[in-house]
């Protein structure tokens, strides 16, 4: 028999999951990594056009939209398919008609409050009211509100992703966690597994550390760790026999007690959104 030769090459040259970096950095790996030249993606939470500061866009066939567009970012972007007004939730474009697709809604519940006066953004998140908001609440139709509003928006535009998007398609989605009400809310963790749900398989996760140290205004008794890093998650529409998800029906010492107390359910601000 022949000996079989390794092939490849020694090089420390690869894309790694995790930067202390600027997201249009990692957003460039990731197209290069997942997304073939020629493919048509749908980026539905444009902003400010930031993702593609990195990208040679004319290897893409990009449509973009947003729910608020200033007219000074979409005359900045002539050579593009651009649209404003399209929320996230509700796009208008055909079953399977993406290769790809990238989400990036507002992921603190301060910008998903009912009165404008009140929207999030203020001091040291500034520069995320700036990227995220027009100054006034515009998230309307969400049944949810405080940090479930957050995750309805993502679920339901989810939803839509898995819709419009072709079978083995890339779902990009960026987020981060947010302590809401004092409490510890790990979205990444709640976008996964509803992603999951749908039929969504988590090709990788790349974590974004900022490399300057956040600050605090009104700081009176630290109770969590201040984030100082996001995500973003790779996911493709296919469905796979591996799961994130662990099934504690497999534990009958487990399931047996918590089914006592009623803590084996799904948690009902989800729940209804999949009713």
């Amino acid at each position: 028999m022949k000996r079989r030769v390794q092939g490849g090459v020694t090089t420390s040259e690869v894309v790694l999951s995790a930067y202390v970096d600027n997201n249009d950095v990692v957003f460039k790996d990731i197209l290069e990594l997942y997304v073939p030249a020629g493919s048509r993606i749908a980026d539905v939470t444009f902003g400010q056009g930031v993702f593609w500061n990195k990208v040679e866009m004319d290897k893409y066939r990009i449509v973009a939209s947003d729910l608020y567009l200033k007219k000074e970012i979409i005359d900045q972007f002539p050579d593009i398919e651009i649209s404003d007004n399209i929320d996230c939730k509700n796009l208008p474009y055909r079953v399977g008609s993406f290769d790809a697709l990238v989400l990036d809604p507002p992921y603190m519940e301060g910008f998903y409050r009912r009165m404008g006066n009140q929207v999030g953004g203020i001091g040291s998140h500034s520069s995320f009211r700036n990227a995220y908001s027009s100054g006034v609440a515009k998230e309307g139709g969400l049944r949810a509100k405080y940090h479930e509003a957050v995750t309805e928006t993502y679920v339901r535009a989810s939803i839509e992703a898995y819709r419009v998007l072709k079978d083995d398609g890339i779902f990009i989605v960026k987020c981060q966690d947010e302590v809401s009400a004092n409490r510890q809310r790990l979205t990444h963790v709640e976008i996964i597994t509803a992603c999951e749900k749908l039929g969504f398989y988590v090709e990788d996760i790349f974590v974004v550390v900022r490399s300057n140290k956040p600050v605090i205004s009104r700081l009176k008794k630290q109770k969590h760790a201040r984030k100082n890093h996001s995500y973003f998650l790779v996911m493709r529409k296919t469905r796979m026999k591996i799961s994130n998800i662990v099934d504690l029906n497999a534990y009958p010492e487990a399931t047996d007690s918590l089914k006592q107390k009623g803590r084996i359910q799904m948690d009902a601000s989800m729940g209804r959104l999949f009713q």
